[in-house]
C-alpha cells in the first residue's frame, strides 16, 4: 500500500478523503503547511498531497525528491505556489485537480457581489442590534449594467452565464478567448473602462501578476465592484486600498488575498500584530473578505478527493496522467499539450 503525507488537513478534506479512499491508500494527514520546515514528515512516504498555501519551492521539492517521493498531487486547480522547473529537473511529478466545481466558485463569487451591491452585511449587522433603518443601504440594479470577465474558463463561464441570468451585459478579457454565446470578448482597456462589474477568473502567472494595479485602477470606470474569487497576486492590494479610499472602486468582494498564506484558514483572531492592509481592507464598509472559501461547497469536496485520488491511482499503475502539469508543455497554463518529452500519456518518466 503506498503511502500519502497529507498538508494543510483540515476536518473537511479528512471527511472527503477517507470516504473516497475507502483504505486503499495509507494517508497520513498533517495539520501543517508544506514548507521547508515540514520536510521531515515526508519520510517514508511515497507520494505528497498538497494545496494552495503550501511553499513547493525549489528547496522543498529537493527535499521531496530526496526522501524518495515520486508525486505531488495538488488538490487544487491553482498551481503557482508550485517550482515546476525544479520539479522537472529532479524527476518529480505533479499532478492536479483542474476542475473540482465551476459552480461553487462562480456562485460565491455572485454572493459577494449581491451582498456588497444589496448591503447584506451590513443590514445583518443592523438587524441584530434591532435596527432597522434603511439609510445607507441603497444598491442598484444588476439588470441592464455590464459585467467585466478576466478570464474565461470553466468557472469564468459559468459566471458569465449567472451575470446573464441577471440581465447583464457581458464584456471578457482572455488571452485565449473561445467564443461563446452572449459574450463580447474585448481588449482589457475597454473592459476596464466599460464595466459595472469586474470579476477575476485568470489564474495568478507572472504576466498577470498585480495585473490589477494603480495604473489599471484609474482607468475603471468611476464606483466599479471589484470580484477576486481566484488568486490574490492578480491584485495589487496597496493600489486597491487607495482606490477604495478615493471612491474609484465601489466596491470590493475578495475570497483571497496577495499575503493570505499566513492568515487563511486558520483562526487568528487572538493575533496581535495583524497584517496592516489585510485590516484596513476588512474594516472598511464597501469591502467582505472571504477566507479563500468559494470552493468549499460538499460536491467540489467530494470532486477533489475523487480526482486527486484517481491521480494517484494513475500514477501507481503507470497510465496516462491527464491532469500532469510540467514545464515543458507548451499548451495553456502548462497543461499536458505537446510537450516535447511526453511518452505513453506522460511528461516525467517515473522513476524504478
Amino acid at each position: 500500500m503506498n503511502t500519502i503525507a497529507f498538508f494543510d488537513a483540515k476536518p473537511y478534506d479528512r471527511e472527503s478523503f477517507d470516504r473516497i479512499n475507502n483504505g486503499r491508500y495509507d494517508i497520513r494527514y498533517f495539520d501543517t503547511r508544506l514548507t521547508a520546515a515540514s520536510l521531515p514528515l515526508v519520510n517514508g512516504c511515497d507520494a505528497v498531497c498538497a494545496f494552495v498555501n503550501d511553499e513547493i519551492d525549489r528547496t522543498v521539492v529537493a527535499g521531496l525528491a530526496d526522501a524518495g517521493v515520486q508525486v505531488l498531487a495538488l488538490r487544487c486547480a491553482g498551481y503557482n505556489n508550485v517550482d515546476f522547473k525544479a520539479a522537472y529537473d529532479l524527476g518529480l511529478t505533479v499532478v492536479r485537480v483542474p476542475a473540482y466545481s465551476p459552480y461553487a466558485v462562480a456562485e460565491h463569487a455572485a454572493a459577494l457581489l449581491l451582498a456588497l451591491n444589496r448591503r447584506i452585511h451590513k443590514a445583518v449587522a443592523r438587524t441584530r442590534d434591532f435596527n432597522f433603518s434603511l439609510v445607507g443601504l441603497t444598491g442598484f440594479d444588476l439588470h441592464g449594467k455590464t459585467a467585466g470577465v478576466v478570464g474565461m474558463g470553466k468557472i469564468g463561464r459559468v459566471f458569465a452565464g449567472i451575470c446573464r441570468g441577471f440581465g447583464m451585459k457581458i464584456l471578457a478579457y482572455d488571452a485565449y478567448p473561445n467564443p461563446q454565446e452572449g459574450v463580447e470578448f474585448v481588449p482589457m482597456e475597454r473592459l476596464l473602462v466599460e464595466s459595472d462589474v469586474i470579476s477575476l477568473h485568470c489564474p495568478l502567472t507572472k504576466e498577470t501578476q498585480h495585473l490589477f494595479n494603480a495604473e489599471a485602477f484609474a482607468k475603471v470606470k468611476p464606483g466599479v465592484v471589484l470580484l477576486n474569487t481566484s488568486r490574490g497576486g492578480l491584485v495589487d492590494s496597496e493600489a486597491l486600498l487607495a482606490a477604495l479610499r478615493d471612491g474609484q472602486v465601489g466596491a470590493a468582494g475578495l475570497d483571497v488575498y496577495e499575503e493570505e498564506s499566513e492568515w487563511f484558514y486558520e483562526d487568528r483572531s487572538q493575533v496581535i500584530r495583524q497584517n496592516k492592509t489585510l485590516s484596513l481592507l476588512v474594516s472598511m464598509p464597501n469591502v467582505i473578505v472571504t477566507s479563500h472559501q468559494a470552493f468549499l461547497t460538499r460536491e467540489a469536496l467530494e470532486n477533489i478527493a475523487t480526482t486527486t485520488l484517481a491521480n494517484l491511482d494513475a500514477f501507481f499503475s503507470d497510465a496516462p496522467l491527464e491532469n500532469e502539469i510540467c514545464y515543458c508543455c507548451t499548451g495553456k497554463d502548462k497543461v499536458t499539450v505537446n510537450c516535447p518529452n511526453r511518452t505513453r500519456g506522460r511528461c516525467i518518466k517515473k522513476k524504478p
